[in-house]
């Protein structure tokens, strides 16, 4: 087998369950050595624990593998650059981070709360930035002492920020903010040798539990037979080759992810539009913007598909 992150050193928060658990199980099974970041929290971001890291270092040294444990919350600044310090002390260098770390608290925005917001913000958003600024730091200065390394940047965003779910204003906005992140660190860490792409994986989690218990039968009619395209393992090949030195030519995009489907999500662009030569009058729009609007095309729906006939909302 090719293993295709051989003695790359890898960081993936949120690992120590779910969707990031098996981004470290593969990752290890590529080769890499990996620090296995997760606060053991709740869904909601309350508590902490250290037995799920612990629990997946166990399974890849099991594996023959290298790893290590790491407890701190990525939101917190020193505690960001702990971890992409363990990995450049334990391992010498740092290749690769993956953030995966997250919590919901999905409410509708009438009943959300200003803490909901701003812990599901804190821990996306910020908990995003801080490793990847850290990352960044160690990658740029590499690159300027005549050392630069093939730099991997990959982060996490959501259907619910690209096509806009209900009822997840907070999510939604920290996972569109995270695609925007992503677009702008990739121009740039380029020069520094270093990609940044993000995914937006649709699969089976404690956090998406609730939700595929109601809507599951959507995603898996019509699978093979003993195959679960909701499983969390689906989503990580694509990640460990985003990992590798393979992907080099591939920065500034976001992918999904469901069973066996990869999609290349097509951002924001300008549509149609009308001009004037001077300033409009605010009375004389209603005769050009509703126009205007049927000419674009209607927004995604939260499969993130173009309506054939849309209205353009």
């Amino acid at each position: 087998m090719n293993r295709l992150c051989k003695d790359r050193v890898v960081v993936i928060t949120g690992a120590g369950r779910g969707i990031g658990r098996e981004y470290a199980l593969e990752f290890a099974r590529q080769g890499a050595r990996v620090v296995v970041n997760d606060l053991g929290g709740q869904g909601d971001g309350s508590g902490a624990a250290t037995g799920p890291a612990q629990d997946v270092v166990a399974q890849i040294r099991a594996m023959g593998g290298e790893a290590v444990v790491n407890t701190d919350d990525v939101a917190d600044w020193d505690g960001a650059k702990r971890m992409v310090d363990m990995a450049i002390d334990t391992f010498g260098g740092l290749d690769v981070l993956v953030n995966n770390a997250g919590i919901l608290r999905d409410r509708t925005l009438v009943n959300m709360t200003a803490e909901d917001l701003d812990a599901v913000i804190r821990v996306h958003l910020r908990g995003t930035f801080a490793p990847a600024h850290h990352a960044a730091a160690y990658w740029r200065n590499e690159s300027k002492a005549g050392r630069q390394r093939s730099g991997r940047l990959i982060n996490t965003s959501s259907s619910s920020g690209l096509y806009c779910n209900p009822g997840q204003t907070n999510y939604g906005a920290a996972k569109a903010g995270i695609a925007a992140m992503t677009v702008i660190a990739a121009r740039e860490l380029e020069r520094y040798g270093v990609t940044v792409n993000a995914i937006y994986p649709t699969a089976m989690s404690r956090l998406t539990a609730d939700i595929f218990a109601v809507h599951g039968a959507k995603y898996t009619a019509g699978a093979p037979t003993g195959f679960d395209p909701l499983d969390p393992a689906n989503v990580a090949p694509l990640v460990a080759w985003l990992g590798s030195e393979a992907s080099a030519d591939v920065t500034g995009r976001v992918f999904g992810v469901l069973g066996g489907r990869i999609t290349v999500a097509e951002g924001w662009r300008a549509g149609p539009r009308i001009d004037k030569p001077g300033r409009w009058d605010a009375d004389e729009l209603g005769d050009h913007i509703p126009a205007l609007v049927r000419q674009a095309a209607a927004n995604a729906l939260t499969s993130g598909e173009i309506p054939a006939h849309g209205d353009g909302r």
